[in-house]
């Protein structure tokens, strides 16, 4: 079996990269799956070095296409292009995608155009927003998949909903945990702890990066100082998006309360998750990471495609309106957040049963 494995931006690698692992550890006993894995370049990540691949396990990819940069149509179709000259030059029995980015889309109906099947994995979850580009991403992706690897019952259901049969759906789990469990043991303090004085249990960590929260100046001002205003007084860590970096320039809120600092590695930024007092984010991966290390999370967004974090796990939906805080830090401070439990399968296996699925179909 030949399989070509796609990886478009950051977090992809990190869904990736237990998969590669699961399938070198299968060929140890039966060496029939032959993979290859593409970095599209959707994304240029100055933190994705070497130590980046070296610290997770990640083999350097075969080929980077360098498909980044251009409106969202230049970007779609310069992956395409490149894709379709890599398939054409490297045979594939299949093409396994990961998550909800361009390249997934992108790459997907290259390979079907090519007569080559499609598996999507984390497919059928589901924001029923389309004024996110993510979910426009994943609606054309599970059109054309040949088969699905879930995460969760509720992607299980959306999936059955559109007609997909019983048999394509495979329930696996979620490798983003995979990776989380992994490495658990081995989070980085990052400099700003002893810095700063951080007492675990003692700060909140802040990410915000979504255009509802952050495009509109006031809006980012209100957000920002309603958290200080809430948070009692406690160190409020921000790893600030690039995007959100530009208007916080503008907006100029200064406290030294909040601690603004550059993004940081997936081992130094999961080391302060597991030991804040909360997380506030907008994020949906992060979402996850809580839910599995217990972290209560509030989730600045009036949707999720990641609902079992909310109905199972640690995380509270509670909207874009800054009015909305107040009420979730006092319940927070109070010890009424609720405890939450890990969804089925999210296990630290996922990737496992994914090449166990895989070998069965195509070899």
């Amino acid at each position: 079996m030949r399989i070509t494995i796609i990886a478009g931006a950051r977090p992809n690698f990190m869904k990736i990269a237990p998969i590669i692992e699961a399938i070198e550890k299968h060929n140890e006993k039966a060496a029939n799956i032959k993979y290859r894995l593409v970095h599209t370049g959707q994304h240029y990540d100055k933190n994705m070095s070497d130590s980046f691949f070296e610290q997770l396990g990640i083999p350097q990819p075969h080929v980077n296409l360098e498909s980044g940069g251009g409106t969202q149509a230049e970007q779609t179709a310069a992956i395409m292009v490149r894709f379709e000259k890599e398939l054409a030059d490297h045979p594939s029995d299949v093409v396994v995608v990961v998550g909800d980015v361009t390249s997934t889309l992108a790459c997907s109906i290259v390979a079907k155009k090519m007569h080559i099947d499609v598996v999507h994995v984390e497919a059928g979850i589901r924001s029923f927003d389309l004024s996110m580009p993510e979910e426009i991403n994943r609606l054309v992706t599970d059109a054309i998949t040949d088969h699905y690897f879930t995460t969760s019952d509720v992607a299980n259901m959306n999936l059955q909903k559109a007609g997909i049969r019983e048999n394509r759906i495979h329930f696996v789990g979620n490798t983003m945990i995979d990776t989380l469990l992994k490495n658990e043991k081995r989070f980085i303090k990052p400099p700003i702890w002893e810095a700063s004085g951080l007492v675990a249990g003692n700060y909140f960590v802040l990410t915000l990066h979504r255009p509802a929260n952050v495009d509109v100046e006031e809006k980012l001002k209100k957000l920002i100082q309603t958290i200080i205003d809430s948070s009692r007084g406690l160190p409020i860590i921000f790893p600030v998006h690039p995007r959100t970096g530009k208007n916080l320039q503008k907006i100029g809120i200064q406290t030294d309360q909040l601690l603004m600092i550059n993004p940081m590695s997936y081992l130094e930024f999961n080391y302060l998750v597991k030991y804040a007092k909360a997380v506030i984010t907008d994020s949906g991966g992060i979402t996850e990471e809580t839910t599995v290390m217990r972290v209560p999370c509030i989730t600045l967004r009036n949707n999720t495609e990641r609902p079992e974090t909310v109905d199972i796990g640690t995380n509270e939906l509670i909207g874009t309106d800054p009015g909305n805080l107040p009420p979730a830090f006092e319940k927070l401070f109070n010890g009424k957040w609720k405890k939450g439990t890990i969804p089925p399968l999210w296990d630290g296996k996922t990737s496992e049963r994914i090449v166990s699925v895989l070998n069965r179909l195509y070899n």
